[in-house]
């Protein structure tokens, strides 16, 4: 299994993601630089790491969208390689289109950096076929602007993945740090191929560090490129 993680300026959890791939989960992992292109066939998984991407000017991710680099990342979800965006990623993802819908600055202006309790949506993709529907997990966000939003919710209702809420699951306005519509944290492409999240599974990989249920995420990756299937839990 091959996967890249894509490296803008400003990017800051590249390390982290890659060492969760090539160390904890057993990819054969390697940088890619934002001037680089690569082929479809070279990788079997893409991560746009989380960041600030060059220095988030303009809005997060608007710059980074016309990045050398991102006419390979849509050439390869274009022909079905699994790409993954996090946090900053996420927002890369949105603004070139490869994900419905937009991230805003955060409902109260202010940046978050804590846990919040993630409720498993839809475990029927290649991100979370190790997880259960109607999971609780526990993750870290660390953003400005991760409001996410979309003009017709409806159009998106089987795509969404992850939604902020509470320790018993229940989604509340309490749990929603951000002001995302339907308590939205993460959501996958109709095709089911790219997913972007603004948790960050990469910092919950082992127990040392306080959880590990973002590996579940890496794990359901490799299950799924190793059956070519969802091994639904």
């Amino acid at each position: 299994m091959k996967a890249a993680v894509v490296v803008f300026p400003g990017s800051n959890c590249d390390r982290d993601a890659y060492h969760v791939l090539r160390h904890v989960i057993g990819f054969d992992c390697q940088y890619v630089f934002h001037k680089e292109n690569f082929h479809p066939e070279d990788f079997d998984l893409i991560v746009l790491p989380g960041g600030f991407s060059y220095g988030d000017y303009l809005r997060a991710g608007a710059i980074a969208r016309f990045s050398p680099v991102m006419r390979s990342v849509t050439t390869a979800a274009q022909s079905g390689v699994l790409v993954l965006g996090i946090c900053n990623g996420f927002q890369i993802l949105t603004e070139a289109g490869l994900l419905p819908g937009a991230l805003m600055k955060n409902k109260d202006l202010r940046f978050h950096c804590h846990d919040v309790y993630l409720l498993v949506e839809n475990n029927e993709t290649p991100f979370t076929c190790f997880y259960r529907k109607g999971e609780v997990v526990k993750m870290s966000i660390a953003h400005g602007e991760g409001n996410y939003y979309i003009e017709d919710l409806r159009s998106i209702r089987d795509q969404v993945v992850f939604r902020y809420c509470e320790k018993d699951g229940s989604t509340t306005e309490s749990a929603n740090p951000n002001g995302s519509i339907f308590n939205i944290a993460g959501v996958v492409n109709e095709r089911g191929n790219v997913f972007g999240l603004m948790p960050h599974p990469e910092r919950c990989g082992e127990a040392i560090l306080g959880s590990a249920d973002g590996r579940k995420l890496f794990e359901s990756i490799a299950l799924y490129l190793k059956r070519g299937k969802c091994n639904v839990v």
